[in-house]
C-alpha cells in the first residue's frame, strides 16, 4: 500500500481514471506526448536522491501539461518543497515512510510558497 500526500495532510488513493507511469530517465521528447493525455502522470523515483523526476515535472508543466501529476516512491518530507515547486500535485509514499515521518512532519513542509530560502533572506 501506499500514502498519498497532499498540502493538507495524508489521503488514501482516489484517482479513478488511467495512469500513465513515467520513469526518472525518460527522454524529454517523450514528454510532449504525456503531457497531452487526460491521465494522472505518476513519474517514479527509484530512490529519494535521484532529482531527475523534480526536473520532469518543471519540464512537463513548462509544455503546458494541466492534469494532475504525482511523485511516487520513496521521498521523505524535506522534499516535499522541492516536489511542489517543480509542478507536482502531490507525492505518493510507501507505508513504511508514512510511519517513519508521520503526517505532522509533511504538513510541516505545506507551506512551500512562503518557505523558502529567498523569503529567509529578505526578512
Amino acid at each position: 500500500m501506499s500514502v498519498i500526500v497532499r498540502d493538507d495532510g495524508f489521503h488514501a488513493e482516489d484517482w479513478a481514471g488511467p495512469v500513465v507511469e513515467i520513469a526518472a530517465d525518460t527522454a524529454p521528447d517523450v514528454l510532449v506526448a504525456v503531457a497531452q493525455s487526460g491521465a494522472l502522470l505518476r513519474v517514479g523515483f527509484a530512490n529519494f536522491g535521484d532529482g531527475r523526476g523534480f526536473t520532469l515535472a518543471r519540464r512537463l508543466r513548462a509544455q503546458g501539461f494541466a492534469g494532475r501529476l504525482r511523485a511516487a516512491g520513496p521521498l521523505v518530507a524535506d522534499q516535499y518543497a522541492m516536489a511542489r515547486r517543480s509542478g507536482f500535485d502531490e507525492v505518493e509514499i510507501p507505508d513504511a515512510i508514512a510511519v517513519r515521518q508521520p503526517e505532522p512532519q509533511w504538513i510541516a513542509r505545506a507551506n512551500w510558497r512562503e518557505n523558502t530560502y529567498q523569503q529567509r533572506l529578505r526578512g
